[in-house]
């Protein structure tokens, strides 16, 4: 299949000519496909079209990292798949495992060894059986590697070929414009063996940023890739992809050899024998983030960013005025293309994607309320000098305690509420392990490690939790169930297709509305959640409920008739009202 004028060819080397212009295409393209398909591995002979089967109403994601569940004797990923097994078969078909290879910091983000499980964890076995069980998401860390990684090693001893993996400027070179995520310096001093280098830290000064001007980083990253898509991964996350190539004097985020780049990807992913999906995870402001979809030839999935800093601003203001305008002007994603909806996640709530959404004072009362339940806020330079919130720290049922106005007894149904509003709107959801476990912020191993991130990174000993969620007066045992049972319902219904049609209703400012219907126009459901610590009611004739079909709210089971009298809603209640229950 190396045939130039075939289109799979004719795609491939216009793609390297826009990542690697002095590069003959007819000699890198065969090596990069050797790296992506090796001796062994399959290739289609047809291109997949973009279409919207790669997943369904039926489709959820719990994130994880791999020890997030510890008991001292066993293995973390065994006692994950007993978990996984024990509440989620039937309920919540897929699971993102944070970075499980060797690492040196950042919880898995500063990899040291991308062809081994980190031995504390498990093994490749582990993985694959987790694999063949569940749909497997995983990460392709591949902007920046751990500084005690024998690549890095290597390329301070000069040993080709990683002499040229990693990115070095000068401190004498304007980088003023680049954009930062953290606030540290951007270059580091190293001694190599060709004297004295500065490289370029995006994220820490343990994580080191790769040069993918050279084609060689490139060609290594589809050889993980492959090895991931072996031992069974179907979906693969690329990490800090934004930052992925870097120009002296530019702004270094975004550059159109990144977007080359998830394209080639794509690419390849299209002509796998072996279903994959890539998510690019871009923190980043909206317009920014929802480039990666690219003209349908990028990610298939995006990260809706901006969802969870506008759900916390809704839930502690008591109204989905700026959620509601955000929303309206979403655009459907496009054929063959899905949001992934969440709220927390292992990171932070970043504030950068609801920047020119919410305003400064908007953003200022949302500080002050997660510092006063207990949050930290993260802060990012700024081009120039100067500094911004980059992300709020906290778990985020402790996100849930209360107000603007403090704390009250709504935490479990306002927490209820902003997971229900995420599983109705377009796109796939994703629930991190511990908003699923009401799990409390560790301030405990933020003062021991001294990272903001790790109050929401807490690991949970799995004979006290198992204990807590077999205990139904416990917050775990409460909000678990809860969960399920509405994510069961939520997979019965063909509206929630991820691509189903969806509206954004204007009603009171306290009600965050939906309309979807399904792909085959048969089913109507209209998603209602209220965001106030106030009874709401909603007249029928606002939502425009059809005479003569039965109309049934799904959460609560109740009749709702398009003739009576106002739907109702306590504080924090939801309703998914349908025609086709």
């Amino acid at each position: 299949m190396s045939d130039a004028r075939s289109p799979f060819w004719a795609k491939l080397n216009g793609l390297i000519q826009q990542i690697y212009p002095d590069h003959a295409a007819e000699e890198l393209g065969p090596r990069l496909v050797e790296a992506f398909w090796p001796e062994g591995a399959t290739m289609r002979k047809r291109g997949r079209v973009p279409g919207n089967r790669q997943w369904s109403e039926r489709d959820a994601l719990c994130i994880t990292y791999g020890n997030s569940i510890v008991d001292g004797q066993h293995k973390p990923l065994d006692l994950l798949r007993d978990f996984l097994h024990s509440h989620f078969v039937g309920t919540i078909n897929g699971v993102h495992i944070l970075p499980f290879f060797p690492y040196t910091s950042d919880d898995g983000f500063a990899v040291t060894d991308y062809r081994a499980v980190n031995p504390v964890l498990g093994d490749w076995a582990d993985i694959s059986r987790i694999g063949s069980e569940f749909l497997l998401m995983s990460d392709l860390v591949l902007n920046h590697v751990s500084s005690q990684s024998n690549w890095f090693a290597s390329y301070r001893q000069g040993h080709a070929p990683y002499d040229g993996f990693f990115f070095e400027a000068s401190p004498e070179d304007d980088l003023s414009e680049v954009v930062r995520p953290r606030t540290h310096p951007l270059l580091r001093e190293v001694e190599t063996s060709r004297g004295t280098r500065h490289v370029w830290c995006t994220f820490s000064h343990d994580q080191v940023d790769l040069d993918f001007r050279n084609p060689e980083v490139l060609l290594e990253f589809l050889r993980i890739m492959r090895l991931h898509m072996d031992n069974g991964v179907r979906i693969v996350r690329l990490d800090a992809v934004a930052f992925l190539w870097k120009e002296v004097g530019t702004r270094s985020i975004h550059m159109p050899q990144t977007h080359a780049i998830v394209r080639l990807m794509r690419h390849f992913a299209d002509y796998a024998a072996e279903p994959l999906i890539l998510l690019t995870e871009t923190n980043v402001p909206n317009a920014e983030n929802l480039s990666y979809f690219g003209n349908r030839n990028e990610a298939h999935a995006v990260y809706n960013f901006s969802l969870p800093p506008l759900v916390l601003h809704a839930m502690l203001a008591g109204t989905a005025k700026r959620l509601i305008r955000w929303q309206g002007g979403m655009p459907p994603a496009q054929l063959g293309c899905a949001y992934l909806n969440f709220t927390a996640s292992h990171d932070g709530i970043g504030m950068r994607p609801a920047e020119g959404i919410l305003s400064g004072e908007d953003t200022g009362k949302v500080i002050d309320a997660v510092r006063s339940f207990g949050g930290e806020v993260s802060m990012r330079a700024l081009p120039g000098g100067g500094q911004s919130p980059y992300e709020l720290n906290i778990t985020w049922f402790e996100a849930m305690k209360g107000t603007f106005a403090g704390e009250d007894g709504h935490q479990v149904a306002r927490f209820l509420a902003s997971q229900t509003l995420v599983m109705a709107l377009e796109g796939i959801p994703a629930f991190y392990i511990h908003a699923l476990l009401a799990t409390p912020n560790d301030r405990e191993a933020v003062e021991k490690t001294g990272h903001n991130r790790a109050i929401n990174r807490h690991r949970w000993d799995y004979g006290r939790l198992q204990a807590l969620l077999e205990d139904p007066e416990s917050d775990q045992h409460v909000v678990l169930q809860e969960m399920l049972r509405r994510i069961g319902i939520r997979r019965r219904q063909r509206a929630f297709h991820p691509n189903a049609t969806q509206f954004t209703l204007q009603l009171d400012e306290r009600v965050f509305g939906l309309w979807r219907q399904s792909l085959d126009r048969d089913q109507s459901i209209f998603a209602l959640h209220n965001v106030s610590a106030e009874t709401v009611e909603i007249d029928p004739l606002a939502i425009n409920l059809i005479e003569g079909e039965e109309w049934v709210d799904l959460l609560s089971g109740e009749r709702v008739e398009p003739s009576g009298g106002p739907i109702g809603f306590a504080p924090y209640q939801c309703r998914w009202i349908t025609n086709r229950g």
